[in-house]
Order: structure tokens, then C-alpha cells, then sequence
């Protein structure tokens, strides 16, 4: 099958110039966004990523970031806004499809995509980085919801290295930490949702921090919308 024809975002000044208080206005509501500023740096962030999927309709493109997808799905909410958008800026209806939602049929006969992919095609449209919003495990504050990918019962192990491992309903390590951190792990697996702040245990803020974020950045951990 032919690749096909790849555009430019020089097509999609209008689309990325779209401005919609309404939805700004939801977003720090609701606290999706922590500010004016935040919330518009997200909508830009979605609307980026619209043009990006168009410009390459033979990608199957997935959603890389919790915090522009919760963005997406408010934008939906607003039904006859969101409708009249996509129809006068793209060639329709643009359906929210999570990455965590069952893959569609249509999927199998286009390119499968890669965060990897999506960062150069990013920065090849816009000319610049991926801004950090796309990171999930930048976002990390003692202020930020936090909950487990996985559903399955998780247990606590001492390892003959002397690390406290993390184990799935199978009783296979998934995760390893020093034993300084034993009580955040049984909490998170105990509590399974939680705020950054509350882990428990002889962690300082820097250290809950940076243990939430690598458990993020390896799929365990997730932010929470």
C-alpha cells in the first residue's frame, strides 16, 4: 500500500487559531488545569495533535499524554461546538479514541504509531520540541492525583538483594525499591489512588516525587485527570 501524501500544518491556521472560552473556562473549573494559562497551553496542545493526525491520516496516531486527552474529552462534552469545530477545520467528525480504548478494525491496515514518531512529526509540523505536557512523568507534584495502571491484586516482597519488589497477582516482580521506600509502595498498592503528598514513610518531598515519576514513566503508575 502506498504511503500516503503527508501535508504541511501551513493549512491549519485557522484550526490551531480557534479559541474556545467556554472550554477554558471548564478546564480550571474543574480542575483539569491549574490555571488560564495552563488550560490554553493544553488547548494548544490538542488542537496541535488534531493537526497532526490529519496531516498523516495513515497512522493510526495514539494519545500520549493524560493531561492534553483529558482536555480532548471536555472539548467533546461541549457536543455542537466540538461537532461544528472538526467539520469546519479537518474532514470531520474527530472521534476520541484514548490509547487505553479496544483497537478498531480500521486500525490493522494503517502504521501503528510511537511516542518517538509522534515527538518528530511534532517537531517537523511546528518546529519546535514536545512541550513538557506530553511527558506524563514530568508532571509530577505533590499535589497531583496519582493511581495504578494495572487492576490486579499487587503484594510486597523482600528480594534476596535486599530490595522491596513489587509483585503482580502472578507473584512476578514488576517494580523494585530501596526499603526506605516500603511504606509508599504498600500504600500505593494498599490504596491504589492517592495524592503525592500522602505517601507515608521516611521519604522526603523530592524523594515521593522522583519515586512517583519513574513508577510513571514505566507505565505503572498513572496520572490522574
Amino acid at each position: 500500500m502506498a504511503e500516503p501524501a503527508r501535508a504541511s500544518a501551513d493549512g491549519y491556521a485557522d484550526a490551531l487559531a480557534f479559541e474556545a472560552p467556554y472550554l477554558i473556562e471548564k478546564l480550571v473549573k474543574d480542575h483539569v488545569a491549574e490555571s488560564v494559562d495552563h488550560a490554553e497551553l493544553l488547548f494548544r496542545e490538542i488542537k496541535r495533535y488534531f493537526v497532526v493526525t490529519e496531516c498523516d491520516a495513515g497512522v493510526t496516531w495514539s494519545m500520549y499524554s493524560l493531561e492534553v486527552d483529558a482536555v480532548w474529552h471536555q472539548f467533546v462534552l461541549f457536543t455542537r461546538q466540538y461537532i461544528d469545530y472538526c467539520r469546519a477545520h479537518f474532514r470531520g467528525y474527530i472521534q476520541h479514541a484514548p490509547s487505553n480504548a479496544p483497537k478498531i478494525r480500521l486500525a490493522a491496515v494503517r502504521e501503528p504509531s510511537t511516542f518517538e514518531m509522534f515527538a518528530q512529526r511534532y517537531a517537523q509540523l511546528f518546529d519546535e520540541s514536545l512541550p513538557d505536557v506530553w511527558y506524563d512523568d514530568r508532571n509530577v507534584t505533590l499535589a497531583r492525583r496519582i493511581l495504578f495502571s494495572r487492576a490486579d491484586d499487587l503484594t510486597l516482597r523482600d528480594g534476596d538483594d535486599g530490595m522491596v519488589e513489587l509483585l503482580d497477582s502472578h507473584g512476578e516482580p514488576i517494580f523494585a525499591v530501596d526499603p526506605v521506600a516500603r511504606a509508599a509502595l504498600e500504600f500505593m498498592a494498599d490504596v491504589r489512588h492517592f495524592f503525592v503528598r500522602e505517601l507515608p514513610g521516611d521519604l522526603d518531598d523530592d524523594q515521593r516525587i522522583a519515586l512517583v515519576s519513574v513508577m510513571v514513566e514505566n507505565r505503572i503508575l498513572a496520572l490522574a485527570a
